[in-house]
């Protein structure tokens, strides 16, 4: 999906010098849930006036991550996943500093983002060689509902709306719900509406 892994590790020693970094019951390079929406202040976006940060998705298969906000800086990798989230850290006129699920940042050109919420399922989880993890999408927001179907880890997921606890998302053919801490792509605690 992108470069060398020096390069992700680079990215993560300037995400932790940002002060950006993931909870710690979450294995090194993933940034499962950030601090609760609603919880703090949340900045603006000098661009675009929208809440700094903030999830959004990618629009096409192929887009460039950047090492700077201008088509001069060279491409550090290439994200190959429409629908992948990401959060948008910084912005600098038509440019976004987004954050990938394994803790790598870059910049994109705005418009190669969309605003629909997407999540991906347990990517903490995914180990290399072992085959991914599987989690119930509930007919109902209850631990006890009825399921619907068996997701895999690393799974996009279309999210419709998140209570704080609970996500009613689409995946495929099929529409459940999955507990908000099993997703990255929304924070703990966010309600989407």
């Amino acid at each position: 999906m992108r470069g060398a892994g020096r390069v992700a590790a680079t990215s993560r020693a300037l995400v932790a010098a940002l002060g950006v970094l993931a909870s710690a019951t979450v294995p090194p390079g993933y940034s499962r849930a950030q601090p609760s929406i609603g919880a703090t202040t949340q900045e603006k976006g000098s661009s675009s006036g929208l809440a700094i940060p903030r999830f959004v998705s990618l629009k096409a298969d192929r887009i460039n991550l950047r090492k700077g906000p201008g088509t001069e800086y060279p491409a550090a990798w290439v994200f190959s996943r429409a629908g992948l989230p990401v959060e948008v850290l910084n912005e600098y006129e038509a440019w976004r500093q987004v954050r990938d699920a394994e803790g790598a940042t870059g910049w994109v050109l705005h418009s190669m983002l969309s605003g629909r919420r997407t999540a991906l399922v347990l990517p903490w989880e995914l180990k290399q060689g072992q085959p991914p993890p599987q989690t119930p999408l509930r007919g109902d927001d209850r631990e006890s509902a009825r399921t619907v179907a068996i997701v895999e880890a690393g799974v996009i997921a279309n999210v419709r709306h998140c209570d704080g606890r609970w996500c009613l998302v689409v995946i495929g053919d099929f529409q459940g719900y999955i507990e908000q801490d099993k997703l990255w792509g929304v924070y703990a605690g966010e309600v989407v509406r």
